[in-house]
């Protein structure tokens, strides 16, 4: 209802994420999140929710991959999280930007070794031969990286998604869902109802 809501939707949705997780969601923090390719077809992958910055949230990923080089021809995205324990789902619209390289490295050196070294190795959406080829890339940076950190990679870092509208869907029964929609209107959000 209009009454339990935030003012604030990135309040809101940090509330949502977390009921998600205290109902035992696998992956809360997982959203859909879709772009546009450069034969003007969408694109949808699941990517990580990875925290609030600034007027916005994150997420993480290699800027030579088919996100980022679709990311720097157009910003415009679209989003959507999932909770089917509780029946759930935020759309949002938005710009992504990138965020500085501090906050991308700050990040970065948080992140488990493993995941480092994957960061490292793996050219994002590139044709690779074999798994094996992968694999051996991996053991040849971690073994030339042995009793060193991991450098954050030049072509790696993070976005952040700067909403214009997020609509918050309930489920209810007789398939009368609840559908509360913020957008954007100079400086203030606007919350509408929609039809389900």
């Amino acid at each position: 209802m209009e009454s339990d809501l935030r003012a604030d939707p990135l309040e809101q949705l940090g509330e949502w994420i977390d009921a998600g997780r205290l109902a035992g969601q696998i992956e809360p923090t997982a959203m859909n999140l879709a772009t546009l390719g450069p034969d003007g077809f969408p694109r949808a992958r699941m990517v990580l929710f990875k925290g609030f910055y600034e007027d916005g949230f994150c997420f993480y990923t290699d800027y030579e991959g088919a996100k980022g080089r679709e990311l720097a021809r157009a910003k415009n995205v679209a989003v959507t999280f999932w909770w089917d324990r509780l029946e759930r789902q935020v759309r949002v619209e938005g710009m992504a930007d990138r965020i500085s390289r501090e906050k991308s490295r700050e990040y970065f050196e948080g992140r488990p070794r493993q995941s480092q070294l994957g960061a490292t190795t793996s050219r994002q959406s590139q044709i690779v031969a074999s798994r094996r080829e992968l694999e051996d890339r991996y053991a040849e940076i971690e073994k030339k990286l042995a009793n060193q950190a991991v450098p954050l990679p030049e072509r790696w870092g993070g976005y952040v998604i700067r909403p214009r509208m997020f609509e918050f869907w309930q489920g209810r029964h007789s398939r009368l869902h609840d559908r509360l929609r913020y957008r954007l209107q100079g400086q203030r959000w606007l919350i509408d109802r929609l039809e389900p």
